[in-house]
Parts: structure tokens; C-alpha cells; sequence
């Protein structure tokens, strides 16, 4: 290539021809984005901002000139004109190097907008403000006399965050949480979170908690809320004692972290001198008011009378008035003339009803009557439960239910029940019953059986409740 100067300024041979200069570009920002500086200013408030904070601009300078501020300030020029007004409303992203920043002049219109929230027209361009950036500016907010909306956008968004937060601790409740759970909502007066809290303890006091460690926990408020509770789920009275016993049993024994064995706890309580039961010696816990809460009187089984006897736990007079009422009862042919209101003194028995089931039963005896409490599933999310009088002498009837061989020769007997079913769905309790019936029961169909409860849900397992008296006959 030849080259030579003509007038002091190099020249090619190879390049007679004038190229015609590109259009130069500037760089905005560290991302590397580029526009024209002929280019008239656009809404890339992006780009701006990283231009500015690249050249060492102000924001607010850039945007009063928005065709000269940028050229002006990088000479140490700033154009000011009489009436512009600042555009104060930056998402949180951008850089604004003042922390502070002040209005010139008036706002030429704020409408409401299809998209943003208001249409915001300022420095010859509209400007779309949804809630985050509108709220972030409280000169902005102050111009549209948004102020008392700023508070209540906020006290929303506090309300939302509490109310989440509760949905999430009531989803997640279990053995191990749910004493915190309510303790936290009794103290922050959540009453959705404690109401939760104490109906997940009435269906798992029995099943869940009265089986871990865990039940050391639970505080004695929330306990006696649940025994007086007619949603109470038992596998049985004497099932609903033990759980009670164990809780007891762990109060007296806070160093405990394991669950002691039945044996132990029954040889602890036993202990005692015989003089003085062990409710009788409680004066510093106050447990006597819980165990008022127990029904007694369902505890019909021989062996789990024996070991009432042998605890040395209640008092001599509740176990006098437990057998008499046992044997009056059997006195008058079952009439149960101590029990009168079905809610709060019904003999209570229990199953779980699982997904897997197609059916499933449980074989009941009390005062020489035998019955068997039925589940079936018709479909994956149909069910039906009920009850039904059988004989001692059917095949399968397991002999332990009727270990002391007392029948009824009674041909019918009159039975005033209830049949009820939870599942829990969704963070929610389903529940399902029948309303009080009163039936004679005989030996055969219909007559055998009882009223069914049929149930269309996808939880499992399902707590299915039996409560029933013998009125007189």
C-alpha cells in the first residue's frame, strides 16, 4: 500500500473514495446498552439511569433536559427551564443519587390508565404508574393526595403477609407444633390460628398426640377445651383415660424424653398410699377439673374397671358411683337412667376409616347388646358408615368383647344415637353427622340396622364417631 500526507493528514491510494462517518453511539451504562445522541429521549429510564450514574450525572438534571441535560451537564452546564417538574418515581432498581428530591412546578394530568394504575403525563411523555413505583415516590404520592392510600396499601400487604402465614401454620399442623401454634395465636389474639388448633386436637388428641412424646406440651387450657368438646374423637372412654393418665403422668415427670410403657405408668400412680388417691394429694396442678371432664360411666369392659380399682387415682366415691350405675343398669335391662343428654354423656366408641379400605368393623358390647360399627366404601370418594345389632353367637364375634358372657335376652332394645365423620381436606375439617335418632334395635333386617351416614369426600383417613345411650325402655 502506498500512502503518503498531503497538507499534514495521511492518505491511502487504495481509498479514493470519501466513506460516508456512521452515526457515533454512546454507551449507557455497565450493561452495554447503546443509543443515538441524536436520538430524541425515550422511555428507557433503565438506560438513563445507568448512563447518568456512568458519567456522573444527576438523575433528576438529566430528565429537566432531557434533549440537552446529558451534553450540557458533562460540560458543567445544567439547563434548568421556569416550569419543568421533576419525574420522581424510580423503581427501586435504579441508581438515584439524590436521596431527596424536590418538585418544580405543577402536574399536568394524572387519568387513570387500562394497564398501569394512573397515566402520568410529564416532560412531553405519558408515563404508565402501576402500585410499586407510584408508592415509592412520596412527593408523587403527596401531588396525587395519595398519602392515606400509601398507609392502607401497606396495612393491606401487613394483613395479607398475617393471614398467609396463619393458612401456612394451620396446614402444617402437627404433634410436634401445635401446642407453639396455639400458644402463638392466644398470645398475638389470632383467634383463626387457636380456633384451628383446637379443633385439629379434638379429632388427634387420641389417635395423634396421645401417642408421642409430644404431648407433654400441650398446656392444660387447651386441653380442657378439647375433653368438653362434643367433636371429640375416642376409640373408646378407657382409650380417652389413658391418653389423659399419660398426660398426667408426663406433667409429674418433666425430665422425661420418651413415652414410658403402660406398666410403668400404672405401678407410678399405684404407688400412692392407699389412704390418700392421687387426685386427692393434687392440690398444687389442679387436675381434678380435666378428669371431671371424663366419662366414666363408658368405661364398661371388666378388665378396664379392675384397673379403675387398682389405680388408686379418683377418688372412693367416683368409683362407687361408676358401679352403681353399672349395675342398675343391668338391673333394669340397660336402661342408662344416668345419662340423659346425648352431647355431653353418650358412651362414645370410634374407628378410622382409610382410603385402602373397601370395608372395615368393629364389634361393641355393653349391657349384654352387641353391635358392630360398619364402614364401606362405595366409590374412591363415597362412603357410607353405620351401625348394627348382631348376636353373641355369629360367626367371627371376637370372645374378648364378650369375655364374662353377659347376654341380653331382650329381643329389642330402644337406642337413642348419633353417627358423625371428619376428614381433614385442604387445610380444612369436613364434617359430616346425622342428627339424633331414637330406634329399637332387633335381630332382624331392617330393623337390625341403623341409620347410615353416607359421605362424599377425598380425605383420609376418616374419623367416624358412634355416640349412643339406652334410654328407658
Amino acid at each position: 500500500m502506498v500512502a503518503g500526507c498531503v497538507t499534514g493528514k495521511p492518505f491511502s491510494l487504495l481509498s479514493p473514495k470519501k466513506h460516508r462517518a456512521r452515526p457515533e453511539r454512546q454507551v449507557a451504562g455497565s450493561t452495554n446498552r447503546w443509543r443515538l445522541p441524536s436520538e430524541p429521549f425515550s422511555r428507557d429510564l433503565l438506560a438513563l439511569s445507568q448512563m447518568c450514574k456512568a458519567m456522573c450525572l444527576d438523575v433528576d438534571d438529566t430528565l429537566q433536559a432531557p434533549d440537552r441535560g446529558a451534553a450540557g451537564a458533562a460540560q458543567g452546564q445544567v439547563w434548568h427551564p421556569a416550569n419543568a417538574w421533576a419525574f420522581v418515581c424510580f423503581p427501586s432498581r435504579l441508581y438515584t443519587p439524590k436521596i431527596q428530591t424536590k418538585c418544580h412546578g405543577t402536574l399536568k394530568k394524572a387519568v387513570p390508565s387500562g394497564d398501569g394504575v394512573v397515566t402520568l403525563e410529564c416532560l412531553g411523555f405519558q408515563w404508565e404508574l402501576h402500585l410499586p413505583q407510584l408508592f415509592q415516590s412520596e412527593t408523587l404520592c403527596c401531588r396525587l393526595g395519595l398519602s392515606g392510600t400509601l398507609q392502607a396499601a401497606g396495612a393491606r400487604d401487613q394483613q395479607f403477609c398475617l393471614c398467609r402465614c396463619v393458612a401456612i401454620m394451620v396446614q402444617g399442623l402437627s404433634p410436634s407444633n401445635v401446642a407453639n401454634f396455639y400458644q402463638a395465636g392466644c398470645k398475638y389474639k389470632e383467634e383463626p390460628l387457636s380456633a384451628s388448633c383446637e379443633q385439629w386436637m379434638e379429632i388427634n388428641l387420641v389417635p395423634e398426640v396421645g401417642r408421642q412424646i409430644h404431648l407433654q406440651k400441650i398446656p392444660k387450657e387447651l386441653l380442657f377445651k378439647v375433653l368438653r368438646s362434643p367433636r371429640l374423637f375416642v376409640f373408646s372412654e378407657f382409650h380417652l383415660l389413658k391418653t389423659l393418665l399419660l398426660w398426667v403422668y408426663l406433667q409429674v415427670n418433666p425430665q422425661l424424653l420418651v413415652l414410658p410403657t403402660h406398666e410403668d405408668m400404672m405401678t407410678f400412680f399405684s404407688s400412692f398410699p392407699k389412704k390418700t388417691c392421687f387426685l386427692d394429694q393434687d392440690m398444687e396442678h389442679g387436675f381434678t377439673e380435666l378428669f371431671r371432664c371424663l366419662r366414666l360411666h363408658g368405661i364398661i369392659r371388666g378388665r378396664d374397671l379392675d384397673v379403675l380399682r387398682h389405680l388408686n387415682f379418683f377418688p372412693e366415691s367416683w368409683l362407687i358411683r361408676v358401679t352403681a350405675n353399672h349395675y342398675h343398669a343391668m338391673e333394669c335391662g340397660g336402661d342408662m337412667a344416668f345419662a340423659k343428654d346425648l352431647t355431653h354423656q353418650a358412651v362414645r366408641f370410634g374407628l378410622l376409616f382409610y382410603k385402602e379400605y373397601t370395608t372395615y368393623s368393629e364389634m361393641i358390647a355393653i349391657y349384654g347388646f352387641y353391635f358392630s360399627m360398619k364402614g364401606i366404601r362405595n366409590s374412591s370418594t363415597s362412603y357410607s358408615f353405620y351401625m348394627q345389632r348382631i348376636r353373641p353367637a355369629d360367626v367371627g364375634f371376637p370372645s374378648e368383647v364378650c369375655e364374662h358372657g353377659l347376654v341380653s335376652l331382650q329381643p329389642q332394645r330402644l337406642v337413642r344415637y348419633e353417627i358423625r365423620a371428619h376428614a381433614w381436606v385442604d387445610g380444612q375439617w369436613q364434617d359430616f353427622r346425622t342428627k339424633p335418632v331414637m330406634q329399637k334395635f332387633q335381630f332382624v333386617r331392617p330393623t337390625c340396622k341403623s341409620q347410615v351416614l353416607q359421605i362424599q369426600t377425598v380425605g383420609s383417613p376418616i374419623y367416624v364417631s358412634f355416640s349412643f345411650i339406652f334410654p328407658a325402655s
